[in-house]
């Protein structure tokens, strides 16, 4: 025992001294281009029997992806009455700070899940984060002092409670809340806090809203309960609308997944789709291009890398399609999970299953191919992993787990 905590006492010093494990930052939902890219990736000449765990502390209940930003990292969970916001210091684990504030109970079919689900947003040197009932915080990145906070006037909201992660553009901070037939999605000055504009209309969703931008205009795209819409990020009026309504279960709940004007989305039961927007004038137009019904998620938003989508499907197996003709190049026969993630790593794919196993795989369109897995949590895991050069980090139910690559 004294010989492990000697080993890794030294592994976190040459870590400290080390400046690789900044080689990029995870600032939100999905990553810097909320394309669950990683950059700066150490692929190792051979993937090791194990993983090298560093540190585990417990830090509360939640399916929030912590954030990396600088040397810090920051997580948003549920510790007894209250949602906390903690700031770590990303390579030792120690607490720098932290904010808390009451929050209801978690009650229904979502009660296992007490924790907040949003990601938070780390930019201009504040800290976004938005509750189970909808309580969006903007705080002081460095101090944890709270600026300004917004209540969703809407609550209670969803059956499932609030999982939308906020985005940021242009000086604005936007979030989708709301309950049942009855949500809006409102943009704050991230300074003042101040009403910049709102829409009304849908029911919120479970997906994130992804940004487009067809002639120098930025769009956020999103779902609702029943629609796939677009918003003009400058004033949120109305772009374009069409229908998104998913045939096993009543909710969308995967991200908008963006490439140039084409967009692929998918959801339980409903496979996978890809509409090409293009603009005559004022008006914008929607064109189908493809739709895979055999193939799609449930909870897991694709990643696209090289031409083809990877992703669980809602059949709890990895898959591929071709994103060009919408054809499935494979569906591997292992059954993982259907909540899990995703990122694209360069010349592997990381997925992470609920069930605690970090898959690595070829990023091969032709086939499947595994090159390791590894246990990285005995309680499951819904949020994203966070890797940065050698290092991954791991929320599971109550814990953060820092690991090394060797």
């Amino acid at each position: 025992m004294k010989k492990t905590n000697l080993l890794l006492n030294t592994l976190i010093i040459i870590l400290l001294n080390s400046t690789t494990l900044f080689s990029q930052d995870w600032p939100q939902f999905r990553g810097p281009g909320r394309d669950s890219k990683v950059t700066g990736f150490k692929n190792p000449a051979s993937w090791p029997a194990e993983l090298t765990q560093l540190w585990k502390i417990n830090v509360g209940t939640g399916d929030a992806t912590p954030v990396l930003a600088g040397k810090n990292i920051y997580l948003h969970t549920r510790q007894g009455a209250e949602e906390i916001v903690l700031c770590l210091n990303a390579l030792s684990g120690k607490e720098l700070w932290r904010y808390s504030y009451a929050a209801p109970a978690v009650t229904g079919p979502s009660s296992s899940h007490s924790g907040p689900r949003s990601t938070p947003v780390v930019a201009g040197g504040k800290v976004f984060t938005v509750g189970v009932a909808g309580t969006l915080s903007c705080l002081d990145a460095t101090t944890g002092k709270l600026l300004w906070h917004k209540e969703d006037l809407l609550f209670p909201a969803t059956q499932f409670f609030g999982g939308i992660s906020p985005i940021i553009t242009d000086g604005k901070v936007i979030v989708q809340l709301g309950g049942k037939d009855n949500g809006y999605v409102c943009a704050y000055d991230i300074n003042t806090g101040n009403e910049r504009w709102k829409y009304t209309g849908e029911g919120p969703a479970y997906g994130s809203p992804s940004i487009l931008t067809i002639d120098k205009t930025k769009l956020l795209v999103f779902a609702t309960e029943k629609s796939f819409l677009a918003l003009n990020c400058t004033d949120g009026k109305l772009a374009w609308k069409t229908d998104a309504i998913t045939q096993q279960r009543f909710f969308n709940a995967v991200s908008p997944v963006i490439n140039g004007q084409t967009i692929f989305f998918t959801g339980s039961g409903s496979g996978t789709k890809t509409l090409q927007i293009s603009k005559d004038g004022a008006q914008y137009k929607i064109n189908e291009l493809w739709n895979n019904p055999a193939a799609g998620a449930k909870f897991c938003t694709p990643i696209l890398k090289d031409g083809f989508l990877f992703g669980f499907s809602d059949q709890r197996r990895i898959y591929c399609i071709n994103a060009s003709t919408g054809q499935t190049a494979w569906i591997d026969n292992a059954v993982n999970s259907d909540f899990g993630t995703i990122v694209d790593c360069g010349y592997v794919i990381i997925g992470l299953a609920s069930t605690g196993n970090l898959i690595v795989f070829k990023a091969d369109p032709a086939a499947y191919t595994e090159i390791a897995k590894y246990k990285v949590s005995e309680t499951p895991v819904y949020a994203f992993p966070v890797i940065a050069g050698n290092i991954i980090y791991v929320k599971d139910a109550e814990n953060l787990i820092m690991y090394k690559i060797n």
